[in-house]
């Protein structure tokens, strides 16, 4: 949990358990967190940063600022764990005239109407008398060295209108590219939770033209490119969504509406489509090689990359998983190749044996399913037996791909 107040932040214990490494790492990790100013060592009390586990650190401090997970369960029920905890362990600290900001995509609501119930809980305090709460959706985009933190727009939104021009304030101190303040903290909740949700929508319908245009023997990406000619056409490309965003919000999303007794059949449809496309890759992978009569069954494949998305060694909620995993169920044997990925996260994670070695055998098919730059410039040769197949799921190795999405 990240909680800022007085420069100060901590991390408490349902990170440390996951993830014990992260109070020792004192450094902004460049390399876990790519997007981070390069070289930019914050941490010590000199530099504004001071990071801990222990929540009396912090007493003192009088703005906390929550920016947890959301993840989903099992059957993609939205998982509210991480902000009860974190509210918990902020209630125990809050004093009169406190305010509690919320950065994590949750459905309108939550914020009000689960986690200051708990802040009242555990302070003793009168919500928006004696304490106050503001919401600012975090909207980083991991990988992404262009557009850091303070280049990205910030939507703001306070408990009352007073309190929203306090958290406006607030960012607007930091952030170069401005803040929009929004009426209320329910609007900022679904502001958030729609851009998510727009854009894993969008990709489901490329992802359906794939299979449509695959079935014509057409390339999709020759008639995105076509129609991108128009000045309105949006230019999103298919492949795997994973993340702990795009991958996950659209479910909170969902998950409200049919509360309220509305069943929303657009974004679970463009999930289900987005969700699928794991097996779908793999199939097309498995019709590629009986093609070129390749036996499937105790088969080498190279899959390159595992994280959720490229140049980002993020390996949360990721795809790729699922199209090594539809292999393995043919009885191919997979070896993942990822340059960027932590080989014991995925272990831990997923059970999944990855190498950040460039492998030195042959194989019979090669899947790339994640467009890392380092793969760009690859000579897959070295890979190939005589008779290999190259599966593209990006459509960026041109004239080295068999067949792509």
């Amino acid at each position: 949990m990240e909680m800022a107040g007085g420069g100060r932040s901590t991390l408490d214990n349902l990170e440390e358990d996951r993830h014990p490494e992260l109070v020792s790492r004192s450094n902004a990790d460049e390399e876990r967190h790519p997007e981070l100013v390069s070289g930019s060592n914050m941490n010590g009390p000199e530099n504004g940063l001071y990071v801990t586990r222990d929540l009396g650190d912090i007493m003192d401090c009088n703005h906390y600022i929550i920016t947890v997970p959301t993840p989903v369960d099992k059957n993609n029920r939205p998982d509210l764990t991480p902000l009860y905890k974190s509210s918990e362990s902020v209630g125990k600290m809050l004093k009169k005239g406190d305010i509690v900001i919320y950065e994590s995509t949750v459905y309108p609501g939550v914020t009000e109407d689960e986690c200051v119930p708990v802040l009242e809980k555990y302070s003793g305090l009168k919500f928006n008398e004696d304490f106050f709460v503001g919401y600012s959706p975090e909207r980083i985009n991991p990988g992404d060295k262009e557009h850091t933190v303070e280049k990205i727009k910030k939507v703001t939104a306070g408990s009352t209108p007073e309190i929203g021009k306090k958290v406006d304030a607030l960012y607007a101190s930091i952030i170069t590219a401005g803040t929009h303040l929004a009426p209320t903290i329910k609007v900022a909740e679904a502001a958030k939770v729609i851009e998510n949700s727009q854009r894993d929508i969008n990709i489901a319908f490329v992802n359906e033209l794939a299979k449509i245009f695959n079935k014509m023997e057409i390339d999709t990406n020759d008639v995105l490119e076509a129609a991108g000619t128009k000045w309105n056409f949006l230019n999103f490309r298919p492949g795997l969504v994973g993340g702990h965003c795009i991958g996950v919000d659209p479910y909170y999303l969902a998950q409200k509406a049919q509360e309220l007794g509305y069943h929303p059949e657009i974004i679970l449809a463009g999930r289900r489509m987005n969700d699928s496309m794991g097996q779908y890759v793999a199939s097309e992978v498995i019709k590629l090689m009986l093609k070129n009569d390749l036996k499937v069954k105790g088969a080498n494949i190279l899959v390159l990359g595992i994280t959720f998305k490229e140049n980002c060694p993020d390996v949360r909620n990721t795809k790729a998983v699922d199209v090594v995993k539809e292999l393995q169920q043919y009885g191919a044997k997979v070896t993942i190749y990822d340059p960027l990925a932590n080989p014991a996260e995925v272990k831990h994670e997923y059970n999944l044996e990855t190498t950040k070695t460039i492998p030195t055998q042959k194989f019979d098919a090669i899947v790339l399913t994640v467009a890392h730059k380092e793969f760009l410039t690859m000579d897959l040769d070295v890979f190939k037996k005589q008779h290999s197949v190259v599966y593209d799921v990006k459509g960026v190795l041109n004239e080295w791909a068999n067949a792509k999405l």
